[in-house]
């Protein structure tokens, strides 16, 4: 009898810790400003890797408030001019090859960016999971001296979204260190790891991101962010489709 007991007073002690203190819609919403900022700057690398291949790009991106950015590709040569605009809802791509700019419809947005494992909403970096799902915080962790949050959000019966659920893993100075997506038959499809954490720009932020779908373990991709800048002043003419095409900055 007291080793049954002894077993139930170990399980009690083994299971998930929650806090009622912590809100989790506020805290997936202060883990996307934590990132973003008012507005940023940032110089980062692509690599996109295959079993027989593996290429990279060299990128410049701009953001403004939660829904602005402009991400531009400078090297290699061949891909260079490349770029991506996001204003509202809206997201246009230019490939300087053709010369042309293409408005990204609303049923492409879950489709690959650059041939990578990023969809194009991905790099909208959506605020879609704010108000469009409901949070439920799972477990509360101790990891490296922080209390880490695992988070369940699930979308909203009306909501137009992707995915039946996903779970993010946020430490306490809001740093996002895995989201997991899962598809509508509760199957987990992809999940985007950071693999490195360090201070940039006055932040501590997760500098190398990888994003890879379960059923092919061999393939991925990796965000790897060189130098970035926070709270910093755009023009207006930056988040234009006329700058999209003929670069100013």
């Amino acid at each position: 009898m007291k080793r049954l007991a002894t077993f139930f007073i170990s399980c009690l002690f083994s299971l998930p810790v929650l806090s009622a203190d912590v809100d989790p819609k506020d805290l997936i919403e202060k883990a996307m400003d934590h990132w973003r900022g008012t507005s940023s700057y940032s110089e980062m690398t692509m690599t996109i890797h295959r079993p027989d291949w593996e290429r990279s790009m060299s990128m410049r991106s701009w953001t403004q408030g939660e829904k602005t950015s402009l991400v531009r590709v400078t090297a290699p040569k061949k891909d260079a001019g490349n770029g991506t605009l996001l204003k509202s809802n809206n997201m246009w791509t230019f490939a300087p090859k053709v010369n042309r700019i293409i408005k990204v419809p609303s049923s492409m947005m879950s489709q690959s960016w650059m041939g990578s494992d990023f969809s194009n909403k991905d790099i909208s970096k959506s605020t879609d999971i704010i108000d469009q799902y409901d949070h439920t915080l799972l477990e509360t962790q101790q990891q490296d001296g922080h209390t880490v949050y695992v988070v369940e959000s699930i979308p909203h019966e009306e909501a137009a979204v992707v995915w039946g659920k996903e779970v993010l893993t946020i430490r306490d100075d809001y740093v996002l260190l895995e989201q997991q997506f899962w598809d509508q038959d509760g199957v987990l499809v992809k999940t985007m790891k950071a693999l490195e954490i360090k201070e940039l720009g006055g932040r501590t932020v997760a500098s190398v991101i990888r994003m890879g779908k379960l059923d092919t373990p061999d393939e991925w991709t990796e965000m790897s962010v060189h130098a970035i800048e926070f709270d910093v002043s755009h023009a207006d003419s930056l988040f234009t489709l006329s700058n999209l095409r003929n670069p100013r900055q």
